[in-house]
């Protein structure tokens, strides 16, 4: 079989996070378009090196080195190696910056496809505070090289694209691929479910507001019934600091903590919420760099009524009072009093989860996404064929 496409991600996948659900999407509709593919991804010791898909083959980088920056290095030039003896690539579409590295030789005789969810200069501080000056600067350099070499490039929101315009790059370049979510849902069948619950789930990043959410739920104690339940995508040890903060405020006991539950356990536990929280922060990563939040579009997709921050983002999606709720971010006592509103008020708020299905119906789902991307890669070609 001639292998002619190729998708690479510094993701370790699969996994219980949003970038793995994205990176699923993305190859699936790349590998359809092209009749197969290479899926070139990170692993670990549980994930096997090589896997036979029939025409996909998923090759994963599990070298195990702690240092992020350096195993970003050698992931890069391991797939240069890769590429040695792929003479038949056609496209290579990838979403990060060590990727690019390896792909955007001057000499390569395939097309590219940039596709950008985040900018490592600015996410990666975020996650690695301590990094040096000197190092940003060169992330922020090699992030420049892939945005001025790849032939195009794509991201999942409108802000985004924006914000790649203000650093200089063509608005011709970019096109724009939302996030969506499955409109057909596999559940699990769970026995101890709660009789009334909110629901956070997602990664615990700081700038994801976790923190606010529980501050917020302070407010609440008044609902002798009502448990918050956060389904962490991250390993247990990661909330420690928010379990110091629930202990401080005297929520502890009302808090479930959920770890990274298989798919359709969590889409049980989203279904059945009173409603689902996304508290971002408004800060330089959610303003300066943008984003696409799956949350939200997969709360949406289960009839689940999605409260969260009034970001631009999130405007892309919901329209407050019409298929969802914002309030201002960081302000845990404003989240507080709309989730007092909505929980106090079912019938509206369940009326707001089912306008917010038939949004992702009409706009938000993962098959439309699908034709979207195997059009761009129709056109990218188009002149070549005639």
């Amino acid at each position: 079989m001639e292998f002619t496409s190729l998708y690479s991600a510094f993701d370790l996948y699969p996994s219980s996070k949003g970038a793995a659900t994205h990176i699923h999407q993305m190859s699936k509709a790349l590998f359809e378009h092209f009749g197969s593919g290479y899926l070139y991804v990170l692993g670990n010791e549980r994930l096997p090196s090589f896997q036979n898909e029939g025409n996909v083959e998923i090759y994963r980088f599990n070298e195990v080195i702690p240092n992020y920056l350096k195993r970003a290095e050698a992931f890069g030039i391991r797939l240069s190696m890769f590429l040695a003896d792929k003479p038949d690539l056609k496209l290579a579409h990838f979403r990060d910056i060590w990727s690019g590295l390896a792909l955007l030789k001057k000499d390569r005789t395939y097309k590219t496809i940039f596709e950008v969810n985040a900018l490592m200069s600015i996410e990666l501080p975020y996650r690695y505070p301590y990094l040096s000056k000197k190092s940003l600067l060169k992330i922020k350099d090699i992030e420049n090289f892939c945005l001025e070499n790849s032939d195009l490039i794509i991201c999942p929101s409108k802000s985004i694209k924006e914000n790649l315009i203000k650093i200089s790059v063509p608005e011709s370049k970019i096109k724009i691929v939302t996030n969506g979510a499955e409109l057909k849902i596999e559940y699990s069948d769970i026995q101890d479910l709660p009789a009334e619950y909110v629901i956070y789930f997602g990664a615990l990043q700081t700038w994801q507001g976790v923190d606010d959410l529980i501050k917020a739920f302070a407010g609440l104690k008044d609902y002798e019934n009502l448990k918050l339940v956060i389904c962490s995508s991250n390993r247990p040890s990661y909330s420690k600091p928010y379990r110091k903060l629930a202990e401080k405020l005297g929520v502890s006991e009302k808090i479930i903590w959920k770890y990274q539950l298989p798919k359709e356990e969590l889409n049980t536990w989203i279904r059945f919420a009173r409603l689902s929280i996304a508290p971002m922060k408004e800060t330089e990563r959610n303003i300066l760099q943008g984003f696409s939040p799956l949350k939200v579009f997969e709360s949406m997709a289960t009839g689940t009524a999605v409260l969260a921050s009034d970001l631009a983002s999130v405007r892309e999606i919901i329209t407050d009072k019409e298929n969802g709720r914002l309030v201002r971010p960081e302000r845990p006592a404003e989240l507080s009093r709309m989730i007092r509103f909505m929980l106090d008020y079912p019938e509206y708020t369940i009326e707001l989860g089912k306008k917010g299905r038939l949004t992702v119906e009409k706009k938000f789902n993962w098959e439309q996404k699908n034709k979207e991307l195997k059009e761009i890669y129709a056109n990218l070609f188009k002149f070549e064929q005639q």
